[in-house]
């Protein structure tokens, strides 16, 4: 039992959302009307994971549209594939919200898991999406919950107020959430800037995290080696439940300009982007990882099973800084026409809590916009609270980090009783 439902909540979530669905429905062989148009059979394999199929072959996606105003789900509704969501599950409005809870009952007795996209810093989003998760949390304590959190930056931010909507949001995301995919906004636009060489990056970041997003479940919706799912992949980056924060990154990542002089479908190209920060989603060095996940994926016609074989030992080498018993490999021959891609998570991340806990002491040290929240009925003790719980998950983070193991220990006595 797969079958996950996809809430996507405030701007943020349902563009990123929008993109997300164009991305999948273009792997799985299904037009904007929701009928199948593919030519693979592994496209239908596990398409129950994120489609129910209706009457006349139709396939609908299995996902919750939630905002306070219509306007970003007018956009969507009239977009490209803007006909195959249903209908009802366009929840917009304070009275409309309600009716949230009707559809995540109907869908109890077939889903294992919720996916929650939103961000960090914005109103709706924040709010909202925090208190779905607390919600879930509490109707469905056995399930698995995956979230798309977009953390909020001081270099690209537009809202004073940021800083306390993002740690008021980890601290729920903390006790609530299983799997957080943190996507920091500054290291989104450096991507775009720097590597991509765009100009105008607004509707390629969405795109860019949809890819992410695609690669991320892609292990969960096409068969592979490990036929992983989100719980498999709890179990093997979560050492401990409050460090469930992952940074993701995704490979090839080059301009157009720069696409013909490169290599891009080669392992050791792959390797390169792999471990390079600027193909980090978050602001962290993807150098010294403990945990990580890599999903390569290639086309289910440039090669088959021999490509598998032949790359198998070649992958176990861009795996060479992790400890075998601490990784997780998975290959899979994936139906989109396109050359091998690979989206690695990491379970490590301190930094962009840093930056959210650094940001989040500048305004609330003065007290400064308090009287916006505390004029809606919360207490400042919330925010303690909540600042509270941050920091010391950035200690724990810090901890288990610097940590070595009992063999390393081993190993430095053994070394100076030699010398001795």
């Amino acid at each position: 039992m797969r079958e996950i439902l996809h809430i996507q909540a405030g701007q943020c979530g349902n563009q990123i959302g929008g993109k997300f669905w164009e991305v999948a429905c273009d792997e799985h062989g299904i037009d904007a009307t929701g009928k199948y148009v593919g030519d693979k059979h592994v496209q239908l394999e596990r398409v129950n994971v994120y489609y129910n199929e209706a009457s006349g072959g139709r396939y609908v996606p299995r996902a919750v549209l939630v905002d306070l105003e219509p306007g970003t789900m007018d956009s969507l509704r009239t977009g490209p594939y803007g006909n195959i969501f249903r209908p009802d599950n366009f929840i917009f409005g304070q009275n409309g919200a309600r009716n949230i809870w009707a559809i995540v009952i109907v869908g109890k007795v077939q889903l294992s898991s919720f996916q929650v996209c939103h961000s960090l810093g914005g109103g709706t989003g924040s709010g909202m999406g925090t208190l779905l998760i607390a919600k879930i949390r509490e109707e469905y304590p056995d399930r698995m919950m995956l979230t798309f959190s977009v953390f909020p930056s001081q270099k690209v931010s537009d809202t004073m107020v940021e800083p306390y909507n993002a740690t008021l949001s980890v601290h729920q995301l903390v006790e609530n959430a299983d799997e957080c995919m943190v996507l920091d906004n500054e290291a989104l636009y450096d991507i775009c800037f720097r590597t991509l060489k765009l100009t105008n990056p607004i509707g390629d970041l969405n795109h860019l995290i949809s890819t992410t997003m695609s690669g991320v479940t892609c292990c969960l919706r096409f068969p592979g080696q490990l036929n992983s799912d989100l719980r498999k992949l709890a179990v093997n980056l979560i050492p401990f439940p409050r460090l469930h924060f992952f940074m993701a990154g995704f490979a090839p990542l080059t301009s157009r300009g720069s696409q013909q002089y490169r290599a891009l479908t080669i392992i050791p190209e792959l390797t390169q982007q792999m471990w390079d920060s600027k193909n980090m989603m978050c602001a962290a060095d993807p150098c010294i990882p403990h945990r990580l996940c890599h999903v390569p994926r290639q086309d289910v016609d440039q090669g088959g099973r021999r490509a598998d074989d032949q790359r198998a030992e070649q992958e176990l080498v861009i795996l060479r800084r992790v400890d075998p018993e601490q990784r997780e490999v998975e290959r899979m021959r994936h139906p989109a026409d396109r050359p091998l891609d690979v989206v690695h998570v990491h379970g490590e991340l301190d930094v962009d809590l840093r930056n959210v806990s650094t940001g989040f002491r500048a305004i609330y040290g003065d007290k400064a916009f308090l009287h916006w929240y505390t004029g809606e009925g919360m207490d400042e003790m919330e925010f303690t609270e909540a600042e509270s719980n941050m920091n010391d998950l950035v200690s724990e983070y810090q901890q288990y980090q610097d940590a070595v193991t009992d063999e390393v220990e081993e190993e430095e006595y053994d070394e100076e009783v030699e010398e001795n």
